[in-house]
Order: C-alpha cells, then structure tokens, then sequence
C-alpha cells in the first residue's frame, strides 16, 4: 500500500514539475501551476485564448471537447503537430515532461 502511494506521490510530482516547466518556457510564473483554477487561467494565455473559456470547463461533455482543444493549441504553442496533442491526451505522463524538458521552444498562443 505504501509503494502505491509513492508512485502516486512521484507521478503527481512529475506533472507539477512539467507544468512548472511549460509555464517557465512560456514566459509565466512557473508558480501559477500550483494554484487551482488560476493554473487554467494561465494555460489559457499560453495559449491565446480569453480567461470566460474556464467556465467552458464547468459544463459536462463540452469540457472534454475545450479540453483536447486546450491542449493541441498548447502543441501547436510549442511547435508540436496533431500527434503530439494525442499523446498529451492519452499518455500524459510521458509527453508533458517531453515538452517541458525536452527542446521545444514556445512559439507564441497557438503557434503564431
């Protein structure tokens, strides 16, 4: 039971510090990841869209559609393709760390 909760511990861990990572890439304060709903905030400016899409979020199933479209403008921010919002979607804990800290440079919301 408690090697469960370290993995859990260590894979929360990761994600923090992936999303650390892509606020600090993008020009936001890295420390905005920690705060609930004011982290959604800024990942909307990273990528180009107004703050009223989080009440989007609050509203069963079109959440899941803003979602994915969250986060390929959030690729596309970073100079990534199609493949990799997929890979955002479905394997996060591997290609969130890859664009935090691997050499994809921000390239403004949205890739513009």
């Amino acid at each position: 039971m408690i090697g469960l909760f370290i993995i859990y511990f260590a894979v929360i861990m990761l994600l923090i510090a992936s999303q650390w990572g892509i606020y600090s890439k993008a020009g936001k304060p890295a420390w905005a990841c920690l705060i609930p709903i004011y982290n959604t905030i800024v990942l909307l400016e990273i990528v180009g869209k107004p703050w009223c899409w989080l009440f989007l979020m609050f509203i069963p199933f079109l959440n899941i559609v803003i979602l994915v479209w969250i986060y390929n403008l959030l690729a596309k921010s970073f100079g990534k393709s199609e493949g990799f919002t997929v890979g955002l979607l479905l394997l996060s804990i591997v290609f969130f760390p890859i664009l935090a800290f691997g050499d994809a440079k921000y390239q403004g919301p949205a890739g513009s």
